[in-house]
């Protein structure tokens, strides 16, 4: 992954979606003094059966804030798009494009924006949504006409970013060891207690322990052998 960069911004639909896989990396990143933010364009409040929206949203929110501490990042922003039925479209390229020049980052993270996951699995319509949004914030962001109102607030354009990372790829291009930050990356996941223990019955350490290691083990084998969390990275 390219290294010559000090702000990156990490744009994905809900709470959690991060720590299943990124945040080894991130924790990386911080340790050596780079600014990461998030933005999370739900609360993922229709993420869990046996609590309301209402209650789960808040709740969610918290662990998401906490889950990011744990990996050196304190900027955690919500753009309050309904979780599960996220519309691509103007709306959301306009939100994520005015985080973009609130944060002015080099480097933009994302996740998987295609329809399966590796041909196996059938992805969400909000992952599909914001990952899209994204890589084309991402030009919008620089362009003074298109979305002229986020000027009149003030929010100038910001042409700076030079790569957006997609995570969750299944034809990923680069790679960051995971082994510096992978004991972080479990803690991390860990503080979505409320949620694993919803997903799973299995026990939360144990679950959230096998599924990183055995990811960065597997993706590791596309990269010499390193625990790696891999991105497919298009330049700008």
């Amino acid at each position: 992954m390219p290294d010559d960069w000090r702000r990156a911004l990490a744009v994905v639909a809900h709470p959690d979606d991060l720590e299943y896989g990124c945040s080894a990396a991130i924790a990386a990143w911080t340790d050596a003094g780079r600014e990461v933010a998030y933005v999370l364009a739900t609360r993922g409040e229709a993420g869990i059966d046996t609590l309301a929206p209402d209650q789960c949203g808040p709740l969610r929110e918290r662990e998401q804030r906490a889950s990011a501490a744990v990996v050196g990042v304190s900027a955690v922003e919500f753009l309050d798009h309904r979780d599960g039925v996220i519309e691509y479209g103007t709306v959301l390229r306009r939100d994520i494009a005015a985080a973009i020049r609130r944060h002015r980052p080099e480097l933009v993270i994302t996740l998987n924006h295609r329809d399966t996951w590796g041909g196996v699995a059938w992805n969400t319509p909000d992952h599909v949504a914001v990952g899209r949004a994204t890589l084309d914030a991402a030009g919008d962001a620089g362009n003074r006409w298109i979305f002229p109102e986020l000027v009149e607030r003030g929010l100038d354009p910001w042409d700076g970013v030079r790569w957006v990372a997609v995570a969750g790829s299944s034809t990923p291009t680069h790679a960051v060891d995971a082994t510096p930050g992978l004991e972080r990356a479990v803690r991390s996941l860990l503080e979505h207690r409320t949620y694993i223990e919803a997903l799973t019955d299995e026990d939360p350490e144990t679950y959230a322990r096998g599924f990183l290691t055995g990811t960065a083990t597997a993706t590791g084998e596309r990269f010499g052998g390193t625990p790696a969390v891999a991105f497919e990275l298009f330049a700008r």
